[in-house]
């Protein structure tokens, strides 16, 4: 009918057929910064200025993201990631078992928000390695900031690279409704091969 418009949305436009790409006028949204997802989080959804700044910080400009992050932010995966990795580094079998258990518990929707955490903070790490001080202009909350200065203590950047190939594969599988045991056990075996040229203790 008259004065019809059609919007197509697609994250990647050049994935798009060319005959349809050139019927379209493009207009590409930026991601929000992330002042203003933790505006919004605190304004409209009531959350505290320190969870603001961590939703928003692994959120990526998206703010559907954040409210599906804010729905898990009763987790401190902080405390679960230290845990994993001592288990890996120094706790051995016994305390990686029982991490697995209790990984396993938790259900698909936070596995994968614990392992984009994981992710994001490496990214971080890796910025940190790469730019020094000139990273921290980016505002990462505090905590995941002193984390990533830790990590790199234990891994360089190589390592750092090859465990974000193995989070990114296991959250595929994790979509795709693998066992979380057998995952977090081979993933776990995979980070102690990655990691086990160093000796350093990432948490005390």
């Amino acid at each position: 009918p008259p004065n019809t418009l059609f919007i197509l949305v697609a994250e990647n436009d050049s994935l798009i057929l060319p005959t349809i790409l050139s019927r379209t006028q493009l207009i590409k949204v930026p991601p929000l910064s992330r002042l203003d997802i933790e505006a919004a989080l605190e304004l409209k959804e009531g959350v505290s200025l320190q969870k603001a700044e961590q939703v928003a910080a692994v959120s990526e400009g998206n703010f559907h993201e954040a409210l599906q992050q804010l729905q898990h932010a009763d987790e401190d995966w902080e405390v679960l990631l230290r845990d994993w990795l001592n288990s890996i580094i120094k706790s051995g079998p016994a305390a990686q078992v029982k991490w697995i258990e209790e990984i396993a518990k938790i259900g698909r929707e936070k596995q994968k928000q614990f392992l984009k955490y994981f992710t994001h903070l490496l990214e971080h790490a890796i910025r940190l390695n790469v730019m020094g001080e000139m990273a921290s202009v980016s505002r990462e909350p505090g905590s995941i900031h002193d984390f990533a200065l830790r990590f790199n203590k234990l891994c360089n950047i190589p390592q750092q690279e090859a465990i974000i190939s193995e989070l990114d594969h296991a959250a595929y599988y994790i979509e795709r409704n693998a066992n979380a045991k057998i995952l977090f056990h081979a993933l776990t075996i995979k980070l102690y091969h990655i990691i086990s040229n160093k000796s350093v203790i990432l948490m005390q």
